[in-house]
């Protein structure tokens, strides 16, 4: 098990709902941890009910997550790139990354356990050489460490935050022709499925820049400077312009048709884990897409 430390920086009524908030846990299994013992407040043994006053000082002991065997399936992948310590994905929409409840075949990690026969040497068997992901419907880049060297190599990279991805999105309404949003993210205080904008969350920054306008919408580029779960999508509805086709941010009745959010990673760039050399990638939209945007174009 591994010590998480937490420093609170402002008053909680509960500890529970602060490691929670702070660790992306569901409050349940948060619970769970404080009653076995694994949480200590101020070097005590703490209680999920305690109070938390700022400065406190919060030890958490999390549990190593449970591996879990993904097998090889013949799934087709687009490869923009492949050298023998990285291949770089273009993911299409509905495939789900790496295994999880509900979703154990069918993934990325699947398709790239057929594809390349050593990734079971990496140590995540979960997710055997995934440094980042996108979700099930979000289309786009996505980089693969094929070794232990690069694996930590990208890593370093990601905590470095010199790993540049650029997004582009189509949102509802035409926001300011440029933006940056910082906003801490974390659980939705009363739908743990959902991401929210909340005091305590983690830190996250998206800028955005208008690309072209329409009637009612327009197209965007993004550029992370963090990586949270849903991150431009959550962002992008704090700001009241939601990303098209967003079921669980977005408006609740769907003008355009498009199965899924209109987010794409179309730009990715770093330094070559091994080599050292910088590489950059782009991918055009996928057809639903280009699809939306040419209605759009018309309907000016």
């Amino acid at each position: 098990m591994t010590w998480c430390e937490f420093i609170a920086d402002r008053e909680w009524d509960r500890l529970d709902v602060f490691l929670a908030a702070v660790t992306g846990q569901s409050r349940s299994y948060v619970q769970k941890l404080v009653r076995e013992g694994y949480a200590l407040q101020n070097g005590k043994v703490a209680k999920a009910s305690s109070a938390v006053v700022t400065g406190d000082n919060i030890l958490l002991h999390l549990p190593p997550p449970q591996e879990t065997e993904a097998l090889p399936e013949d799934i087709p992948l687009d490869v923009v790139y492949e050298d023998e310590d990285i291949l770089v994905i273009n993911k299409p929409r509905g495939m789900v990354v790496h295994p999880a409840p509900g979703n154990y075949t069918g993934t990325l990690v699947n398709a790239i356990l057929a594809h390349c026969k050593d990734l079971k040497g990496i140590n995540d068997r979960i997710r055997p050489g995934i440094v980042h992901r996108l979700d099930k419907d979000t289309t786009g880049l996505l980089v693969v460490a094929k070794n232990d060297s690069s694996m930590k190599g990208l890593i370093a990279q990601m905590k470095a935050r010199t790993v540049s991805r650029r997004y582009l999105a189509i949102v509802e309404g035409v926001p300011a022709s440029r933006g940056r949003i910082e906003a801490p993210i974390g659980r939705h205080p009363r739908d743990r499925k959902r991401m929210a904008v909340v005091p305590g969350g983690r830190e996250a920054v998206t800028e955005y820049e208008v690309l072209e306008t329409f009637r009612d919408n327009a197209l965007i580029e993004c550029f992370l400077h963090t990586g949270r779960t849903h991150q431009i999508r959550v962002h992008m509805a704090f700001i009241g312009h939601p990303v098209v086709g967003d079921q669980i941010y977005g408006r609740s009745r769907q003008r355009l048709d498009i199965p899924g959010q209109a987010l794409h990673a179309h730009f990715l760039s770093f330094r070559h884990p091994v080599k050292g050399e910088p590489v950059e990638f782009t991918a055009v939209p996928p057809p639903d897409f280009e699809a939306v945007l040419r209605r759009l174009r018309a309907e000016r």
